[in-house]
């Protein structure tokens, strides 16, 4: 036996030479578990550590644009992270790949927990790229309120379209951002146009009033429903229809293909009622089966339709600008509020007013004012 290693403490007694199971000793390691150990016997030469070389934002651009499949999930990786030396390289990487992009058909896909959202974009994507589309799908994860992880499984729900190679699957966590959109989803969805992708798939956590949050940065919007749902999700479901460019029961098969039916019906007489979320279309509801493969193609011509309708009215360009701006004004806020929750003095008083407001001391409007005033340095 080797001298590093030793037999585990509830293997048998005696001659245990057969025993496959061995105990090596640990080495030093860092809070995330990966080997920090640099050699701590004399003699020991430090452990060779192996980086990635660090790309310039041209060599990043130039990745990008050829199609480079890792140099796409690096640059994606840069677009994300909310370290100020990335967030300025990331800047430099969008400005070179803006001219290529907005080429594509950008498509958010919502619907109530259990619809099928995965294996609809799986069915979706596959039927997409047998068409011979370049298919992007930016499948944005919940993230724990508790621990701020996220799983992001979603690429592994959808293994057959992964395996695809004119498919990009980029899942990425929510994090605290309203209605379950990733803040960097409209730059990944920029990195991935530039790459060549002509669709973009965005698949968001659920279905709220919240989730309305990524109807301003795609050009259809597509709501899965399931058949029976119930009075219960009336509430969330005129929130949600009323953007709705198209509404899709999905499941429609076997025993409950009839039941699917009968609620397209309801759904569409529903849609009758309300106002078109886009200018120059109507919206309608479709049945759709994931599973069995059937509908699905209905449903990317409903897409090109509307497509050539709203293109040739002018509102499908007048909508990207539209989206632009509202992207700025994002920005902007989330900037602000970046800058109030580091402002010393905010800090300095924060955990006071905070308990001022929870004991019912003072109210929250007067609180709100306070921490503005010192924001502001007014006081």
């Amino acid at each position: 036996m080797a001298s590093n290693t030793k037999m585990p403490e509830w293997a048998p007694e005696g001659d245990c030479d057969g025993f496959a199971c061995r105990v090596m000793d640990g080495v030093a390691a860092g809070h995330d578990g990966i080997s920090s150990y640099s050699g701590t016997e004399e003699g020991d030469k430090p452990a060779v550590r192996h980086r990635r070389p660090q790309l310039t934002a041209q060599q990043y651009a130039d990745g990008v644009l050829q199609g480079d499949r890792a140099v796409l999930g690096r640059a994606i990786t840069l677009v994300e992270s909310n370290a100020a030396h990335h967030i300025e390289k990331a800047q430099e990487v969008l400005k070179v790949l803006l001219p290529f992009t907005g080429h594509s058909i950008r498509v958010g896909i919502t619907g109530v927990p259990g619809v099928g959202k995965s294996t609809f974009i799986e069915t979706f994507g596959c039927h997409l790229i047998e068409l011979g589309h370049k298919v992007a799908v930016l499948a944005v994860d919940p993230s724990s309120s508790i621990s701020g992880g996220s799983i992001l499984g979603d690429k592994t729900r959808m293994e057959r379209l992964s395996r695809e190679e004119r498919c990009f699957i980029r899942p990425s966590p929510a994090g605290s951002t309203l209605g379950g959109v990733a803040r960097k989803t409209r730059e990944t969805m920029l990195v991935c146009e530039a790459a060549g992708f002509d669709v973009v798939l965005i698949e968001t956590v659920g279905v709220g009033q919240s989730e309305t949050t990524v109807r301003s940065m795609v050009d259809f919007f597509l709501l899965l429903m399931l058949a029976g749902a119930g009075d219960e999700l009336q509430g969330i479901k005129k929130g949600i229809m009323e953007l709705a460019d198209a509404l899709v029961i999905n499941k429609a098969d076997g025993k409950n293909k009839l039941i699917a039916e009968t609620a397209r019906s309801e759904y569409e007489r529903a849609l009758h009622y309300l106002q078109p979320s886009t200018e120059g279309w109507v919206s309608h509801a479709y049945t759709c089966s994931a599973m069995a493969n059937e509908g699905i193609d209905q449903v990317w011509k409903v897409i090109g339709k509307y497509r050539e309708i709203i293109g040739k009215s002018g509102v499908f360009e007048r909508h990207r600008k539209e989206q632009n701006i509202k992207w700025v004004h994002d920005m902007v806020d989330d900037h602000l509020r970046s800058l109030f929750a580091k402002h010393p003095g905010v800090n300095r008083i924060i955990k006071d007013i905070e308990r001022s407001v929870a004991n019912g001391a003072m109210p929250a409007v007067a609180a709100v004012q306070q921490l503005i005033s010192v924001f502001e340095c007014r006081s």
